[in-house]
């Protein structure tokens, strides 16, 4: 297996519209997952960079399909989140026929679908669960935030959490996570 130097990672574009997306020409790592649970940051993190893609606390800002090449073999592809209701309604439905659209395409290698820790997974979250299983996308959970739980909280979580498979527990503050994501990415990208 070729390892990738995650280092070597740049941001390639933003994306408002589907059809402005380049042909595919190397594997894709889609993120997903709802706004405000740490996409932006899993992704510097893995990257070992503090603001390659932009974070924020307010909910919503990314609004378009973010692209970051690492080290010329994979696309790392920052999706829109969803969920969050603060926004112009023709907004909200222009990045959810993003998303959409991308998410019904053939680009995708392998899918980490994000959903906080602290919390059992949103009705969206189980719906984009369902739609990875029925169209038989490769997918891994990551549960964000893990360090914002305690070691009692973090067991109560788990439980919530038992049937699931291919699940990863992260924190971008500690770093916990990060070899196993890059591992399975790895895997995906080849």
């Amino acid at each position: 297996m070729n390892k990738l130097n995650w280092h070597n990672a740049q941001i390639m574009a933003s994306y408002g519209k589907f059809s402005q997306l380049p042909a595919l020409t190397l594997p894709e790592i889609a993120f997903s997952g709802r706004s405000n649970v740490g996409k932006s940051s899993l992704i510097n993190k893995l990257l070992n960079r503090k603001s390659l893609a932009r974070v924020s606390s307010r909910p919503g800002k990314t609004i378009t399909i973010n692209c970051f090449d690492i080290d010329g073999k994979i696309f790392v592809v920052d999706l829109p989140g969803y969920g969050y209701a603060k926004i112009s309604k023709s907004e909200k439905e222009r990045f959810g026929r993003l998303a959409e659209m991308y998410l019904q395409s053939d680009r995708i290698a392998l899918l980490v679908q994000l959903i906080d820790f602290r919390h059992p997974p949103s009705k969206d979250d189980v719906m984009m669960l369902d739609f990875l299983r029925e169209t038989d996308t490769p997918h891994v959970i990551v549960l964000t935030k893990a360090d914002k739980l305690k070691k009692r909280e973090r067991e109560r979580m788990r439980e919530v959490y038992k049937d699931w498979r291919n699940i990863v527990e992260f924190s971008s503050e500690t770093g916990e996570g990060v070899e196993e994501l890059r591992a399975i990415i790895e895997e995906y990208s080849q």
